[in-house]
């Protein structure tokens, strides 16, 4: 049908023309952002992926900032635990060196040093944060990202607690000297200091040790007599005699250099021991009569051989010194006869300086240690005990009051020891929290990589299929101008008719 009214074609090039100039707006739109998805009509599923993706990109991309940021935190840490080990490393060659009874110089140098040395770990503990309160003794929560759960988008690395700190006093060292420590006598008046004092002229003096040892064995008795020339000896040839004959034993007799005994004899051990001295037979005494002096703080528990027989029932027993507490439980298996009981003892113990030994008898336990310490049973077991009684705290004999340790070099050296492993410890955990983080940061980037590549799959355009598309739109724009200018002429024809 012929019509002037309605131009048919001429709608369908209008629609077509318009379609086409649609697409190769949203081709140029493609081609000019490089996205395949401008606008949620794009496609709104893809859309709400992409964007879930692009999200964890950017929280995983501050995740390794975070991440990078506690690895450095964590190596200053290191650092700081690297110097304060070569500090340590100082300080007992500082011990070495003043334990030693062939160094004649002086040892107030060295405790100079050394107590300059135990405020220097002070100093560097603080600045690395790894004291009570400190900025990093704490546990340390990395944010790194790349989970919908948040435990496990969350790296820990857990330096909390006095397990944790470093600084001197954590580390047990606080209390350490490297100058006197003997054990003076107790009622003893009598220096060897003064050059122009003989002793003993044709006279002799007797020591009496009583020495414990921290194996299976009841202590030794020794007895060590100082004897006289007919002019008499110098302090200094007192001390050469009993460190002769004191020597098998590792006891070192010296001169004491604290206020309270200045010029008096002392003693110094790395074991326990007890001595007395007896009245001299003429001259000079060394030591007054009877003056005597004890290393260690004791606990005796009663000879009756009695230990744990029923496995019914454990005894919990806490011993607690300046070093800390340790809490021990004794079965029918480790706490059924006296060799078990001091295996078990001292196996727990040795951290605290705390000792256990056999009695004179062998049939018994005596638990001692240089400083004073404290025993609290806990829970009592069915049947025998290795600590007597029943629940509660027991009596433990307090050190005598001369007593300064078994030698302050000596105790340094143990002190230190000991330093060293908990150091160690803490160093341990550094070093595992940077090597979490490297991990964590290892994953972070492989989903940064890979959920980049996943968006990309979704939102990006491609530019060759687009490029084709436009050169697609481009020549149906232009037919359908050409055809919508034929459909637009062709009504014209009707005039023909007109013209009859």
């Amino acid at each position: 049908m012929s019509s002037i009214q309605t131009n048919v074609d001429s709608l369908f090039g209008l629609e077509n023309l318009r379609v086409t100039n649609e697409f190769q707006s949203r081709t140029i739109q493609r081609l000019t952002s490089g996205y395949r998805i401008n606008s949620s009509a794009d496609d709104a599923a893809g859309l709400a992926i992409a964007n879930k993706f692009r999200s964890d990109i950017a929280e995983l991309i501050q995740g390794v900032r975070n991440a990078n940021d506690g690895i450095s935190a964590l190596q200053i840490v290191d650092g700081g635990l690297n110097n304060i080990s070569k500090t340590i490393d100082r300080l007992k060659t500082l011990a070495t060196q003043s334990a030693s009874t062939t160094f004649t110089g002086d040892r107030n140098t060295l405790h100079t040093e050394y107590q300059a040395l135990l405020g220097e770990i002070d100093r560097q503990a603080a600045n690395i944060g790894l004291i009570a309160g400190g900025r990093y003794n704490t546990n340390i929560v990395v944010y790194v990202g790349g989970s919908d759960s948040q435990a496990n988008a969350q790296v820990a690395i857990d330096l909390s607690g006095a397990g944790n700190q470093v600084d001197a006093t954590a580390l047990g060292i606080a209390q350490t000297s490297v100058a006197g420590g003997g054990t003076a006598l107790s009622g003893n008046s009598i220096r060897l200091d003064n050059s122009a004092t003989q002793f003993l002229a044709g006279a002799t003096q007797q020591f009496d040790f009583r020495i414990y040892s921290d194996t299976l064995g009841a202590a030794t008795n020794v007895a060590v007599t100082v004897t006289g020339s007919p002019a008499g000896l110098s302090g200094q040839e007192v001390l050469a005699q009993l460190n002769a004959a004191l020597s098998s034993y590792g006891i070192a007799a010296s001169v004491s250099s604290e206020a309270s005994s200045l010029g008096q004899i002392q003693f110094s051990a790395a074991r326990a021991f007890s001595v007395s001295a007896a009245a001299a037979s003429g001259g000079n005494a060394v030591a007054t009569a009877t003056s005597n002096a004890v290393n260690l703080a004791t606990y005796r528990h009663a000879a009756d051989n009695a230990f744990i027989t029923d496995g019914t029932a454990a005894e919990i027993v806490t011993f607690q010194n300046e070093r800390g507490a340790v809490t021990i439980t004794l079965n029918a298996t480790n706490g059924n006869n006296l060799a078990n009981s001091l295996a078990t003892l001292n196996t727990n113990l040795a951290a605290l300086g705390i000792y256990a030994v056999a009695d004179g008898a062998g049939t018994g336990i005596s638990i001692q240690s240089a400083t004073s310490f404290s025993i609290f049973k806990q829970q009592a077991a069915t049947a025998g005990a290795v600590i007597d009684g029943g629940a509660g705290a027991k009596a433990v004999s307090e050190p005598a009051p001369t007593a300064s340790a078994t030698g302050n070099a000596l105790a340094a050296l143990s002190a230190l020891t000991s330093a060293v492993s908990r150091l160690g410890l803490v160093q341990g955990r550094v070093g595992t929290g940077q090597n979490k983080l490297q991990y964590a940061i290892a994953l972070a980037q492989s989903q940064i990589t890979n959920f980049s590549a996943a968006q990309s799959r979704i939102r990006d355009a491609d530019v060759a299929a687009e490029a084709a598309n436009l050169t697609k739109a481009q020549v149906l724009q232009q037919a359908s101008l050409a055809a919508l200018a034929q459909a637009n002429a062709a009504p014209q024809s009707v005039l023909t008719l007109l013209r009859g």
